[in-house]
């Protein structure tokens, strides 16, 4: 059995490896250790986080994915929750959370089959509970945000996501350079869609 540890943030801004300590504090407690870390900014909306699919084909059956809140895991709509929740099972991965008190029992080895499936059941009813609470948190501050937003612009005071111009101006030049686009997203972290509207405005401009 080999523990893997999850961290995730959103933005690229915020810091994906804070919770580390934590995480390695909690394996020590329970007297294990951690083999592999694995670190990413994606969003927990979206299913496109390489790190956890690459933790997952990595895990053999009865290895632990651990992780600091449900959250980190999944903030997925129902349909994606049930996506990644198959390919957990069919791995037979054992999901391990810091803020899910239910889940520490996973984490320990159990030769009563009864126990080991009752723990396994009450888990994975706590994980959909949390997940699901996770989703309506970030509707919610989704919702909030547009509504903000939305406020903002009926008073004139909407200015929208300053530029990053020293970013942009490195992105022509690689452009110009004839770099391919995947390159220049691994090296500047834009996105696919801003590559495309700087690509299309110099055309204009030409």
């Amino acid at each position: 059995m080999f523990v893997r540890a999850y961290l995730r943030a959103s933005t690229k801004e915020q810091d994906a490896s804070r919770a580390k300590d934590d995480l390695f504090q909690f394996a020590s407690d329970k007297g294990l250790k951690i083999a592999a870390t694995y670190i990413e900014n994606e969003s927990g909306a979206s299913l496109n986080r390489p790190e956890l699919f690459r933790l997952l084909s990595d895990c053999q059956a009865g290895d632990i994915l651990l992780i600091e809140q449900v959250d980190r895991l999944s903030r997925l709509n129902a349909k994606d929750w049930e996506r990644l929740k198959s390919e957990i099972r069919d791995r037979q991965v054992k999901v391990v959370a810091l803020d899910l008190p239910t889940s520490w029992g996973m984490a320990v080895s159990s030769t009563d089959e009864f126990t080991a499936r009752m723990s396994e059941a009450i888990n994975n009813m706590m994980l959909d509970m949390i997940a699901a609470i996770a989703r309506k948190d970030y509707e919610d501050r989704r919702r909030r945000q547009k509504q903000g937003i939305a406020k903002a612009k009926e008073q004139g005071l909407y200015k929208g996501r300053p530029e990053n111009k020293s970013r942009n101006q490195a992105i022509l030049k690689m452009l110009e350079s004839g770099q391919s686009w995947n390159s220049i997203i691994q090296a500047t972290g834009c996105s696919r869609s801003t590559l495309s509207r700087l690509k299309n405005n110099t055309q204009v401009l030409l």
